[in-house]
């Protein structure tokens, strides 16, 4: 299959599909959107069209809170650092198997910092008593 640009919502679609049936069949993820999540995927698959699309596309489709019903979720399982790794392990497997260009390089782009910010915010939930001080570049001298 020829890789091409992201240009409107039928490629949203594809991204998100593909990439959920990957999400699907992994065996580290998979139970917490199977088991746990329980998602009812004729639901969620439209709105994770509008997310992407809205950060992709700028269609402004997408007006939810995206970080909330993953603090829920990690109520029930902890979420831990590794489930991010793999789900973007498996994000970007996906827009690399079909799209190219600028708009597949901002999907990564935006996906890296998702990650990053869910895994850091569910960390600090689920860890609450680890240093959390940014440490200084270059504290100065202190004598």
């Amino acid at each position: 299959m020829e890789k091409r640009e992201i240009t409107n919502r039928d490629d949203i679609k594809e991204l998100v599909n593909s990439f959920y049936d990957k999400v699907n069949a992994d065996e580290l993820i998979s139970f917490i959107f199977r088991d746990v999540a329980k998602v009812d995927w004729a639901h969620h698959l439209p709105i994770m069209y509008d997310f992407w699309e809205s950060l992709l596309l700028d269609s402004g489709s997408y007006g939810r809170n995206a970080m909330e019903p993953h603090f829920k979720l990690n109520k029930l399982v902890p979420l831990q650092p590794e489930y991010f790794d793999r789900w973007l392990q498996l994000f970007e497997a996906t827009v690399a198997e079909l799209f190219t260009g600028e708009k597949a390089a901002l999907a990564l782009t935006r996906a890296r910092s998702i990650k990053g910010i869910m895994a850091f915010k569910m960390n600090q939930i689920n860890h609450p008593d680890t240093d959390k001080s940014i440490p200084l570049v270059n504290p100065g001298n202190n004598q």
